[in-house]
């Protein structure tokens, strides 16, 4: 009898480890990089990759990894045209590390993979957007 018993918990242990893992959304704050930054709220995600930006809701991760769809605009900097392109946003979490890719749905354009970590300021290169404003 105990080895059925152990039997029958090692086979709900093994169906247990095959389920998916449970989703949970993308963690809140920034997360930067080199030439890169996301900053995460409740209910959204504003991704800075270079000199480009856009926005998405924010992601519910399903095994770390994220698709979601947005918008993204590529022609930011120097001068902001505000032209949106539909776009997809690709992600995986490890630890407090995110890997994102932008690709833009309505071009052959993809940006990234940017590597970005949670509580890390972006360091954003010579691209003036998104820059705090510093006080004197």
């Amino acid at each position: 009898m105990a080895k059925i018993a152990v039997l029958a918990v090692t086979a709900l242990l093994l169906l247990a480890n095959n389920c998916p893992d449970e989703t949970i959304p993308l963690s809140l704050g920034t997360w930067g990089g080199e030439n890169a930054g996301v900053v995460v709220t409740d209910t959204a995600m504003h991704v800075h990759i270079g000199c480009t930006l856009g926005d998405a809701r924010r992601p519910t991760l399903a095994n770390g990894r994220f698709e979601i769809t947005g918008r993204y605009n590529i022609t930011a900097h120097p001068v902001d045209r505000g032209i949106y392109h539909p776009a997809t946003f690709t992600g995986q979490v490890s630890g407090s590390t995110l890997t994102l890719t932008v690709r833009l749905t309505d071009t052959t354009v993809t940006i990234g993979p940017a590597v970005i970590e949670l509580g890390r300021d972006p360091r954003m290169g010579p691209c003036p957007i998104c820059r705090p404003v510093r006080r004197a």
